[in-house]
C-alpha cells in the first residue's frame, strides 16, 4: 500500500496557511454547519515523508486488523483533518476517505487553530488527524480550546498528531496536551485507517520510534529544563533549524515544508539572528550539542 502522499514533482507556491475549513454533511451533532471554504486542488498531496523519520514506517502496535475487523462490522468513524497544506489533505482524503472501503468519513478540514476549533465543535467527529504545527498557536492550541469536547464521556472527541516532525517536545506536547497518540507523514494509508480506529477505540498509537520518547518522559520524574535560546524560536523556525542541522539544502527543506525557497531563507535569517550565530556550521553545532538533530 503507498504511503500517505500523492504524486510527487509538484510543489505549492503558497507559504502561509489555507484559507480554507469545511465541514463536509456528516451525521451527529452539530452536523451540517459549515465554514467558508475556498476549492481543493484535484490531486494528491506530494509526499512529506522526512527529516529523520523511518521512511515507509507503519504506525504501530499489536493490532493489525483493527480497521479490517470494524469494516467487517460495518463501523464507520467521523474524521477532521486539521492541516495548513491543502494539497496533504487532499492526499489523505484520497488514500483514507473512501468510506465504503476504508470505514473513513471525513466530515471536514481545517487549515489553522480558529478553523479546527470551529469544525470540530459543529462537527463533533469521533477522531480528529491534527498537525502539529499550524498558524494560530499550533496543535497543542487546538487541544487546549478542545478540551472539554475531549472530555466528554457520552462523546469524546479523540486526536491524533499527524505530522512531519519527529522531534520529542513535539510528541510529548501534544500527548501532554490530551492527544491519544502521534504517527508520521511516513505512514501507509491502511496503517492510518488503522489507526484511526483504534484511536476511536480509546488505544494509544504511535510510530515505533516515538513511543520511547514518550516513556520516557512520562517515566522521569524531573520536569524538562527550559532551554530559553530555542524558547526564542517559533515553531516554524524549529523545524527549518532541524533540518539545516540534518544537512538539507534550502531547495529541499522547501519543498518537504512547502515554502518557497525565499521564505526558507527568512526563516534561517532569523533563527541565525535569535540565537546570535553566523551561519550554519555554528547552527549544526548549537543543534546537535541540544540533541535536536
Amino acid at each position: 500500500m503507498s504511503d500517505v502522499n500523492g504524486p510527487t514533482g509538484q510543489t505549492p507556491a503558497s507559504n502561509g496557511p489555507e484559507d480554507a475549513a469545511v465541514a463536509t454533511a456528516g451525521a451527529g451533532p452539530g452536523a451540517g454547519a459549515e465554514a467558508a471554504t475556498g476549492s481543493t486542488t484535484g490531486s494528491a498531496a506530494e509526499s512529506v515523508a522526512g527529516a529523520g523519520a523511518p521512511t515507509g514506517s507503519a504506525a504501530v502496535g499489536p493490532h493489525p486488523t483493527a480497521a479490517a475487523t470494524a469494516a467487517e462490522g460495518g463501523r464507520r468513524v467521523r474524521v477532521v483533518l486539521v492541516d495548513d497544506h491543502r494539497m496533504f489533505r487532499t492526499g489523505v482524503q484520497a488514500e483514507i476517505g473512501e468510506t465504503e472501503r476504508t470505514g473513513v468519513e471525513v466530515v471536514g478540514e481545517a487549515a489553522d487553530v480558529d478553523q479546527a476549533v470551529t469544525v470540530i465543535t459543529a462537527t463533533r467527529p469521533e477522531v480528529v488527524l491534527l498537525d502539529v504545527h499550524l498558524p494560530g498557536g499550533g496543535g497543542v492550541e487546538v487541544l487546549r480550546r478542545c478540551a472539554p469536547l475531549m472530555a466528554d464521556a457520552r462523546q469524546p472527541v479523540r486526536f491524533l498528531a499527524l505530522s512531519v516532525s519527529d522531534a520529542a517536545e513535539d510528541v510529548i506536547g501534544v500527548i501532554r496536551g490530551g492527544a491519544r497518540g502521534y504517527v508520521t507523514k511516513t505512514i501507509t494509508g491502511t496503517d492510518l485507517v488503522d489507526s484511526v480506529f483504534r484511536v476511536q477505540d480509546g488505544d494509544a498509537v504511535f510510530s515505533p520510534r516515538l513511543a520511547g520518547f514518550v516513556l520516557d518522559a512520562f517515566a522521569s520524574t524531573d520536569a524538562p529544563p527550559v532551554d530559553e535560546d530555542l524558547d526564542r524560536l517559533t515553531q516554524r523556525e524549529r523545524e527549518v533549524l532541524r533540518l539545516i542541522a540534518r544537512g538539507y539544502a534550502y531547495k529541499e527543506i522547501a519543498k518537504q515544508l512547502f515554502i518557497s525557497v525565499k521564505t526558507v531563507e527568512s526563516h534561517v535569517s532569523a533563527v541565525l539572528r535569535k540565537l546570535q550565530l553566523s551561519n550554519r556550521h555554528e547552527l549544526t553545532r548549537w543543534a546537535t550539542a541540544r540533541r535536536l538533530v
